[in-house]
Order: C-alpha cells, then structure tokens, then sequence
C-alpha cells in the first residue's frame, strides 16, 4: 500500500511525522489496512507487541488493572500510534486496548516493523529523541506539581470527615443540596451556627464533585494578608494561591473574618471568575486574570454582599431542630471512637437518649460529639452509657426545675390513674354540685344557715387563693362548670351525631380576655349591688349562668372552648396562675425527635406506655407552653405521652414572667379589676375610711360608688407609671409589662380579704349545715380565730405581697434594687411607692 496520500496523511496526522519520506514510504509499502468491529481486543494487557496499529477511523479506550495510574485508562482518537514504544524497546503491553467504534486501522506486522528498525536505524534515533522531549517536560510537570504542593501543602483537605448522618426531613434537605452543589461548578455559600462542621459540608462537595482528583484546600479569611498577596499573587513576582491551585477548591473559612479591603477582589472573583494580582502603586495595574478554581464559602452568618454572588446557598439546620437524627449521631460518633482505640462498643439507655433530646446543644455537632466521647470515658468499660454520665450544660430554662413525678413516683402513678380527674369529676363534683345548686335554691338564704353558702365563701374562696402559688390553675380540673360542659357535648353527640365547630381561634384571641372582663364587672357588680355573698338562690343563679355559658359552648364547639377563652373564673385562675411554684412542661427535645403522633395534642390510641385519650381539652401541646394561663393540670398529656416528656416541675414562683412571659391587654385590664374588687368587697370600710357620706341603699348612688371603686385603682397604677416615665431618662418597659408585677399583692389582697370569712366562718360549718337542715346545732364544736390572729394574718399576707410585689417589679424591668442617691434617680421608685401605698390602704380598710 504505496501512496503519496499515505506518506502525506502519516507525516500530518501521526506522531511518525518526525520520520523522512524515504522511511515513511519504506513503511507504507507494508501497511496492511484493516477493519475491527465494535466491543473488540485489539491489544491485551501483559502480552509481546504483534504489531504497530494507526487509527485511520474510528475510537479506541484503554483500560488497565493497574488501579495505582490513572493515566493507563484513556481514549485514542484518528491518527493515534499504538504499540510504537512497545516495538522498538520490546516491552509487553501495559494495558488493554479495545474497540469504542467499529475501527478503520492500517497494520504493520512486528516482524516486518523490526526489519524496518534494523534498516532504518533513524527510527529508532527519532524515537529516542521524542523519549528525550517527553522526558523533559514530564521533568518540567514534576517540579512544578512539587512547587505546588509545598504552596498548597499548609491548606490541604485530604479527605471529608463523614457524610450527613440521619433520616429528618432536613438532614434529607442538606444531603441534597450538597449533592446539587457538586453537580456543577457554582459558588456555595455555606452557613450556620458554630459547631456544624460545615467546612467538612465543604469537602463533601468537592469530594462528590467531577473534579475530586484536584485538591482542596481552606484558607481561613482572618489571617489573609489586607493586601491579598497570599491569596491573588504579586504582578511580575510569586504567585498567590488561587493560582497554584488550577481548577481545584478554594474554601474560604470564616468569610466574616475578611478584611474589609479584600472584600470587593472576593466579591469579582465570585461574580467573574477573575483576579487581579497585587500590584506597587506607582506601577500600572496588570490586567485581570482569569480563575478556573471553584469558590466554597463558610460563615456563621449569611453576608448579604457575598450571597449575590453565589451560585448556591446552603444554611446548615442547628443540632437543636434535628433532634431526630440525635439517635444515629451518637451510635455513629460511638462506633467511630470505640473503631479508632479498639474497645467494646457500649449500648446507650432510653433514659441517656432522652436527656440528649431535651437539651439543645448550643455547640451543636462538635459538642455533642465531645459528650459523647467523655461519656465512653468515664463509662471505663461498661456496657451501657447510662444518663448519670451525660451532663451537658442545663439550658436557662430549664435551671432551677426539679420534675417532681421522677422525684415521687406515686405521684405519677396516681395522676396517670383513672381517679385523676375523670373519677372525681364523675364519681363525685358532677353529683354534689347538683346537691350544691339544689341547696342554694330551697335551703335557707343566708350565710349563717345555709352550709353550701358558707363552703362557697367561707371555704372555696380562700382556699383556692391560698392554693393559686402552689398549684396555679388546678381548680379548673376538677371545675363543675365544665364537668356539665363535657357531659352536654356528649349527650348532644349521641342524639345529635354531627361533626363540632372547630375554634375561630383569631377571634377567640383578640376579644375572649374582654369578653371575661366585661363579665368578671357585671358579676363584681351583681355581688355587690345585690349582697351574693349572702343570698343564696342568687350565688345559685350566678353558679347556674356560668354552666350555662360552658354547656351551650360544649354543645357548639370541640373541646374546652369556653374554658381556654370565655369563662370569668378560668380567666382569673390562669392569671393568678402565672404565680405558681408548679408548672406542667413537656421536654422539647424529645417530643421533636420521638414523638410523630403528637397524641397529647390531638389524642389518639394506646401507644407504648401511653394511654387512649381524647387530647388536650385546652388544644395546648406541654412542649409549647410559655406560661400557666392555659394548663389546667388535668393530665391528658402525662397519660397519653408515651415517652415520658411530659414533666411536672418545681420551679421558682412566677418565674415565667420575667423570663418567657408575653404580656396581654386584657390580661392586665383583669388584673386591674381584681385590684379593684378588693376595694369594692369592702365598700362600707372604704368609705368610713374616707369618711364618705353616701347612701348605699340609694341604688344609683351605690352603683356609681361601685364603678368609681372599680376604676380608681388602675388610675392610680397609671398615675405612677406616669411619674416613673417623667423621673426616668432611661427607656424602661411598657405599662402592660410592668403591671404585672401589681400580681402579687392582687392576689394577696383577695386573700386577705376572704382569710375572715375564712377564718370566722368557716369554723362554723357544723352548726351551719344542721341549721340548713332545719336542726339545732348550737352545741356542735366551731372553730374560729381570734379577732386579733385574723388581723394578724392578713396584715403579714398584706405586708408580704407588697415585698413580692416590688422583687417581681424589679425582676420583670431586669433591673437591681441600689441604694439612690437621690429619690428620683431610683427608675421604679414611683411604682414602688404605688404598691406600697396600695398595701397601706389594704391595710386600712381590711385590717382595721
């Protein structure tokens, strides 16, 4: 096969092109021409040459078992000389070659290729002196990868930690989006709080990324030189990072660290590609270069300038939403360490878990790691990791609680028992205050003879005053109202099966705290224009409307409407509440990790420890409560939880409401009322105080006496706030904040004022309750305070509400009691002063 089309195409498309016609067409003359299907050997690895193949048409890949050189897998394209190497130093073949395509290729048998290279000894010089150049620049490649490996060195990321670990929906969000970031060669901004690990997020896109074989490196932003030097090079002199670094990864740690100078070159290297080395001032600024490196950036915060550069923008969820992915994060940071020292790998408890899942690691994945590698520490050895080990550091709100169901296991036991409340409720007050009302309406009409009469003042009154800081809002479990609110739902279900309204909730929350207002005023008003606390078939009347109110509201809505929004008395004792020692939590963590069914919320069936329950009665869910004011301790949650979050806790008394409190209008608009009850239940002491003259047999004179009364007070805590705003040149809370702080001596007011009831009549129940009956009970036992230990009481209960009431003042402004230099720079002087003189005329016309 002789042509000068040959010779020509062998010197123009062929590394033989080197060679001189005479040997060029010495080797056309034995060129065989030949035609190999697809999927076809053409050469084995490990095998003597058999002939020197050109690639006139088609496609040729390699591949090798030798895993260790990369550079034996490649493709060949038309013009490609294969086994020339192998044939002239008589070498074995060191890879496979096979046919992609079906392949046009000319042949030249090895033997007739060997006399060729025995007759044309230039064959082989030409050969040599390729070998020569290829060496030479292979020489030149080498020094210039070491040059850049000992400039890269300082800064590599050899490898990435671990992938993202756990099943939640957000550790499923971040995997994909690492995934979606290595797919191409944008930018990514990569944040979130300290502890995430999110330069390994970092090596995870690179390492999954095309260009994995190129390195990686981190340069932290807070040592970069203000120049730049380090990271663009020097015009004419060394060169910076960026290019050293070829098509590799830049992760620049730390970005709000960056020295603000360096801030608009990062900014045109994001959003071009390209870089201008530093340069002297007085020389002319060299042109812009371009840069093939992919940008990674880190933060703890998202950096509005830089996120408009960015291709893809990643913010890495805190360990504290993920508490799903608690579980197999701490197996996985367990067989990790007990992997790398070679020891027994330990089991962790339910209990151990659980305390994990309740605290919300400020120091995210790092510390939770350090936890966990102290724990396996300090187990030296033992088969569990117990919750005894396990100490991270107690959370704000979590500090000073004690969860009394762990502390009296009876205690849980008896609230997770059918008694609590449904047999009481059903079993005992659905009964007796049938009998109550009863009374009320046939029996005598005084107090003195009628022994409900005297239970509902005399006893109901300040007992559950008294109870109000130990136990908040726990009347309202066992409350009659809507015992007979419940039992109308039910009634009207089965005659009626229809589905209830759900509640209009937006409107229950803007006018429900008025609507108790303007129904705790009329009753204030009731009683007092019409003597309740001493007619009997009107305190009935008055027990009888407020059922009413919660039967049609049961029989209209789901659940506990009336309770949560509309019920005078609820709304009183979820305002008193807020000064319990008690509360009713559920320990986020493990609710956001364990809990899918939420149970305690929307009821369901039996699950593990917990029981079928119908849900919150209050739609409350235990993990999301802030206060007391909508907990009525009935339990649900504790006997539908089936991992053991709910708590019951001792806490300091009110400590919600210098802490997670959120104040409310209506709420201080009712506490401002009760204030003014105080005054009104003693009307006649009031005015022989005051040395009023007033008629209050005339009944429009005792109105507007009973109004002003009512109103007077909370002008008066206006009046005090007003001063404090004028003396104080700091900015100090709002009104409705601080009015909160009046709580204390409200509900110290209101017990002061019942303690004589109490105290005087309460005694006297057995001679009472024989006079209902129609008996005479003259002889029967009473037990009644002297005049003079009531006074005393209710002076002290006066004098320690006003003390509290100035510590929460103080607690809820977040400011420290310090001894003035003048009245006028102590900022809450005039609110103190307000509750002092409130205390002072308690004690004037309650005591005295």
């Amino acid at each position: 096969m002789t042509s000068p089309e040959t010779v020509t195409w062998l010197q123009e498309r062929t590394s033989l092109g080197i060679l001189s016609s005479e040997v060029l067409n010495a080797i056309a003359q034995v060129i065989e021409e030949q035609v190999v299907s697809a999927e076809t050997d053409l050469v084995s690895e490990g095998t003597p040459p058999e002939a020197l193949y050109i690639l006139v048409e088609g496609q040729l890949e390699s591949n090798s078992t030798n895993q260790t050189n990369p550079a034996l897998a490649c493709g060949f394209l038309p013009g490609a000389v294969i086994e020339l190497k192998e044939l002239v130093l008589d070498e074995l073949t060191p890879f496979t070659i096979t046919t992609v395509t079906d392949c046009h290729l000319w042949v030249v048998p090895g033997d007739k290729f060997r006399e060729l290279a025995t007759q044309y000894p230039e064959i082989a010089q030409a050969f040599s002196r390729q070998l020569a150049q290829e060496l030479a620049q292979a020489t030149s490649a080498l020094e210039y990868e070491q040059e850049r490996s000992v400039a890269l060195r300082p800064y590599l990321v050899t490898k990435a930690q671990r992938g993202i670990v756990g099943t939640s929906r957000y550790a499923v969000k971040l995997r994909e989006q690492i995934r979606l970031s290595a797919a191409d060669r944008k930018s990514v901004d990569i944040f979130g709080e300290p502890g995430l690990e999110k330069d390994n997020i970092a090596a995870l896109i690179h390492f999954g990324s095309p260009k994995r074989r190129e390195p990686i490196i981190k340069l932290n932003c807070g040592i970069l030189q203000t120049s730049g030097a380090d990271l663009f090079g020097r015009a004419g002199g060394k060169p910076g990072l960026l290019e050293w670094l070829g098509e590799g990864t830049l992760v620049l740690n730390n970005i709000q660290e960056l020295p603000e100078e360096l801030l608009p070159p990062v900014t045109q290297l994001l959003k071009t590609g390209t870089y201008t080395p530093v340069s002297r001032s007085e020389e002319a600024a060299p042109e812009p270069r371009p840069s093939k490196a992919r940008i990674l950036i880190v933060s703890e915060k998202s950096q509005p300038t830089i996120e408009r550069s960015v291709g893809h923008i990643i913010k890495v969820p805190p360990l504290r939403v993920r508490k799903a992915d608690i579980q197999a994060q701490v197996e996985y940071y367990i067989s990790l360490y007990t992997r790398a020292r070679g020891v027994p790998k330990p089991h962790i408890t339910p209990e151990a878990l659980r305390r994990l899942q309740s605290y919300d690691f400020p120091g995210n994945l790092k510390e939770l790691k350090n936890l966990v590698e102290r724990a396996i520490v300090q187990a030296e050895g033992a088969n569990e990791l117990t919750e005894e080990i396990f100490w991270p550091a107690e959370t704000k709100k979590k500090r000073f609680r004690v969860n009394l169901l762990n502390a009296y296991p009876n205690l849980r036991r008896f609230l997770r028992s059918p008694w609590w409340p449904d047999r009481i409720n059903y079993g005992f007050t659905a009964t007796a205050f049938a009998i109550i009302v009863a009374v009320l309406f046939i029996g005598p009409q005084t107090r003195d003879r009628n022994f409900v009469l005297n239970l509902f003042w005399a006893w109901w009154w300040p007992f559950f005053l008294f109870l109000f800081p130990f136990l908040g809002r726990i009347w309202c479990s066992v409350c009659p109202f809507m015992i007979y609110g419940e039992i109308t739902q039910k009634l009207s279900l089965w005659l009626w099966p229809r589905k209830l309204k759900r509640w209009p909730r937006e409107e229950a929350e803007k006018w429900g705290g008025w609507f108790i207002f303007g129904l705790f005023t009329l009753i204030f008003l009731w009683e007092e224009l019409w003597h309740l606390e001493n007619t009997a078939y009107l305190s009935a009347c008055l027990l009888l409307l407020i059922t009413a109110g919660a039967m049609i509201f049961s029989a209209l809505f789901e659940r506990r409407f009336w309770c949560r929004y509309l019920c005078p008395i609820g709304g009183m004792n979820g305002l008193f509440a807020k000064l319990s020692m008690t509360e009713l939590r559920a320990q986020q963590g493990i609710c956001s990790a364990s809990c899918t069914t939420y149970q305690c919320y929307k009821g369901g069936p039996q699950k593990g420890e917990g029981m079928e329950t119908n849900g919150c009665p209050l739609y409350s869910h235990p993990a999301q409560l802030e206060d007391n004011r909508d907990c009525v301790l009935c339990m649900t949650c504790l006997k539908a939880c089936p991992h053991r979050s709910v708590e019951f806790n001792l806490r300091p008394p009110g400590v919600e409401l210098w802490t997670t409190h959120v104040p409310r209008t209506y709420e201080v608009a009712l506490l401002l009322l009760l204030l003014g009850g105080i005054y009104l239940h003693r009307l006649p002491e009031l005015q022989s105080w005051l040395g009023l003259q007033l008629d209050l047999t005339q009944f429009w004179q005792h109105l507007g006496l009973s109004l002003l009364v009512l109103i007077i007070p909370a002008i008066f805590t206006f009046a005090a706030y007003g001063l404090l705003q004028v003396f104080n040149n700091r900015k100090s809370r709002s009104f409705v904040e601080l009015a909160y702080g009046y709580l204390p001596l409200v509900l110290g007011g209101n017990l002061a004022h019942y303690l004589r009831l109490g105290l005087s009549e309460g005694g006297r129940i057995l001679p009472v309750t024989f006079a209902t009956l129609g008996l005479s009970g003259e002889q029967l036992p009473i037990l009644v305070a002297h005049p003079a230990v009531i006074a005393f009481l209710q002076g002290t209960t006066i004098i320690f509400s006003v003390l509290m009431t100035i510590l929460l003042t103080q607690k809820i402004a977040k400011q420290k009691v310090r001894t003035p230099k003048g009245l006028a720079k102590l900022s809450l002087l005039w609110q103190h002063l307000a509750a002092i003189a409130l205390g002072v005329s308690m004690w004037a016309i309650i005591v005295f």
